[in-house]
């Protein structure tokens, strides 16, 4: 016998799925990188606008005579298209995690989708929210204080790489900071916590939020308590909306399962199907 009459071992059935998986994420993750690519250069020639328009809170608060300087050689050319990369991730998003939503949703039960879906739109303009209150309230106030602490004889000029850096951070650590209801949400609907254990903690949470503003924002009172009131109240959010709207989990195991909760069988039940059993196996048929 020659190895041409031996045939190929079949492929195993779990392979294939897991290829086909593989070969999904990839093209969706293309269609992403396709997405941020165009986005970026259509913003492309605006990116030198865009970085003015992020620097105005800054620049607007910096002594006369002074503006922002570029240290390193490259980095009037390279901080623009920086700062429009990620802008453009960031008009991105949706897209990004409608993708990323279209690869999971089919592994999920019914009431899986139907909480995941509103999480991930709600997460999404959370972000977003955190984002521009950092832009629109954070900023002005927290550069007007740091412009205004300098020690005389010290010209403010902030370096351009630098401030994108730092504005990035806080834009990213506001942009957490509001995932609060979300996170408390999921938390409350897998069974983690309940509302009452979460009310209870009310005191440590209130004293973690303000360790958290301490961590990711710059060391002033001001930047510290407008990152810690808005994760506080927005924790409140959390605990009010799981609570309101946390489904029965009883119930929805019964609608993906078909039937309701198992209910044993009584012991006069249990020595009738016992006897049924015992004549079908002597050939006498079922009992009457």
């Amino acid at each position: 016998m020659t190895a041409t009459d031996n045939p190929p071992p079949p492929e195993s059935s779990d392979e294939q799925p897991f290829v086909s998986h593989l070969i999904e994420l990839r093209d969706r993750l293309l269609r992403v990188v396709l997405v941020v690519v165009v986005v970026f250069l259509a913003l492309a020639p605006f990116a030198n606008w865009l970085f003015s328009r992020l620097a105005g809170p800054l620049t607007a608060h910096m002594p006369a005579g002074t503006s922002m300087v570029a240290i390193d050689v490259a980095s009037p050319f390279f901080t623009p298209f920086k700062l429009a990369m990620v802008v453009a991730v960031f008009i991105a998003m949706p897209f990004i995690l409608y993708q990323l939503w279209a690869f999971v949703a089919p592994g999920l039960y019914r009431h899986e989708r139907t909480r995941v879906m509103p999480l991930l739109v709600s997460s999404t303009l959370l972000f977003y929210i955190g984002a521009a209150f950092a832009y629109f309230v954070v900023f002005p106030l927290v550069f007007g204080f740091l412009t205004k602490t300098a020690p005389e004889g010290v010209a403010v000029m902030t370096d351009i790489s630098r401030y994108l850096d730092f504005v990035l951070t806080m834009f990213f650590a506001f942009g957490i900071a509001f995932e609060v209801p979300v996170a408390v949400v999921l938390l409350m609907w897998t069974g983690v916590v309940t509302a009452e254990s979460l009310k209870s903690k009310r005191p440590y949470i209130i004293v973690a939020a303000f360790v958290v503003g301490m961590v990711l924002t710059p060391p002033d009172i001001i930047s510290q308590t407008l990152l810690a009131v808005p994760m506080w109240v927005l924790f409140e959010i959390g605990v009010f909306m799981g609570t309101r709207f946390a489904p029965k989990k009883a119930a929805e195991d019964a609608n993906d399962s078909g039937h309701g909760e198992y209910e044993p069988m009584s012991d006069s039940d249990m020595e009738s199907e016992l006897d049924r059993i015992e004549d079908e196996e002597r050939g006498g048929g079922p009992s009457p």
